[in-house]
């Protein structure tokens, strides 16, 4: 089961990384809005989040409160990328929230024990 938790793991910072990488590339290119790359990084990230909070360890669960926060961030992203993702420009606001939201959901994952 520690294998099948890792490679979740894996992919989950995968999903990561093309949700922060696509983000910071839009923004660098000064066209805000939602890239595919930002897209299957929110599914990914939701779906793999999912699959962690599993119960796949032995007594070391993360607490049911950090689950639960974790999650409905992980849905306020997938849920502003996802009905944003055909318009030919995102608000900065709304782009912004979006990059500010992965961020903190990366920090309650990191800090909160």
């Amino acid at each position: 089961m520690e294998a099948l938790r890792l490679i979740l793991l894996y992919v989950h910072l995968i999903g990561f990384a093309l949700l922060l990488g696509g983000s910071i590339a839009q923004y660098i290119s000064g066209r805000l809005r939602i890239n595919s790359a930002m897209l299957w990084g929110a599914v990914i990230q939701l779906l793999t989040g999912l699959g962690l909070s599993a119960p796949l360890r032995d007594g070391d669960e993360p607490a049911p409160a950090k689950l639960v926060t974790k999650l409905v961030i992980a849905l306020l992203i997938f849920v502003m990328v996802f009905f944003s993702r055909k318009r030919d420009a995102v608000n900065r606001g709304h782009f912004l929230t979006i990059v500010g939201l992965t961020l903190v959901n990366a920090a309650v994952a990191v800090f909160w024990r």
